[in-house]
């Protein structure tokens, strides 16, 4: 684990670097459960794939199993104490020396998934971002889509969530769209919400998960790699 000063209070990271110890930097946003095995098994699996990955940890060292406390959590947090973590991850791994492109990006999952979705707007460094099955609880949410000019995101959405986030997903990708930025949603046919969680076999999909991934390494490669990101 590694410490980010923020100005919403220094928080832990959990951090991943590739063997080649330089690479395009990446935001793993948690889920509502906190930096728990399975995220900390992304940002390792990033890492692998080249990436400087580093999980904030939004909870500051809270972690459950719970489903209601779990729920307290995550709408216990403040959209801008959020964002402001988000700023000093972003400033953070721009001051590492462990980037070979002067852009970040970010993936989150389910909570992570629409904070995910913000990350672009509150940062200048953030150029592209992965959100797989994005929820929006929080009532102080209202990302300034104008500010993905020239910005991309990659939405996963399961079958299981269309009926409670579809309508939610599809105007957040018009707002994406219609603002300069490139928004593309990603349906993946019988999954069920967490279809990635390889740690929830209920849910578990590997041929999605699979698929999903693929999508999610081609996208940010295609953005970030490189020492001018993209064109």
């Amino acid at each position: 684990m590694i410490e980010i000063p923020s100005s919403a209070g220094d928080m832990p990271g959990y951090l991943g670097v590739p063997d080649s110890g330089r690479g395009p930097g990446l935001i793993v946003i948690q889920e509502w459960w906190g930096i728990v095995p399975h995220i900390q098994s992304v940002v390792d699996r990033l890492a692998d794939e080249g990436f400087v990955a580093i999980a904030p940890d939004h909870y500051r060292g809270v972690t459950t199993t719970e489903p209601d406390e779990a729920g307290k959590l995550m709408l216990g947090l403040q959209i801008n104490a959020v964002a402001a973590d988000l700023v000093a991850t972003a400033d953070h791994l721009e001051r590492s020396g462990l980037l070979n492109s002067p852009r970040v990006g970010a993936m989150g999952f389910c909570m992570g998934g629409g904070l995910a979705l913000l990350a672009p707007t509150v940062s200048p460094h953030i150029d592209a971002t992965v959100a797989f099955y994005p929820a929006v609880p929080w009532p102080d949410y209202h990302p300034l889509w104008s500010n993905y000019d020239g910005r991309a995101a990659l939405i996963h959405q399961c079958e299981a969530d269309i009926p409670q986030t579809g309508a939610d997903i599809d105007r957040y990708a018009r707002e994406i769209n219609g603002h300069g930025g490139q928004a593309t949603v990603e349906t993946y046919p019988g999954t069920e919400h967490a279809f990635f969680n390889d740690d929830r076999p209920e849910v578990y999909d590997a041929e999605a998960s699979a698929l999903a991934w693929r999508r999610s390494l081609d996208f940010l490669h295609g953005r970030l790699d490189g020492p001018f990101g993209r064109d």
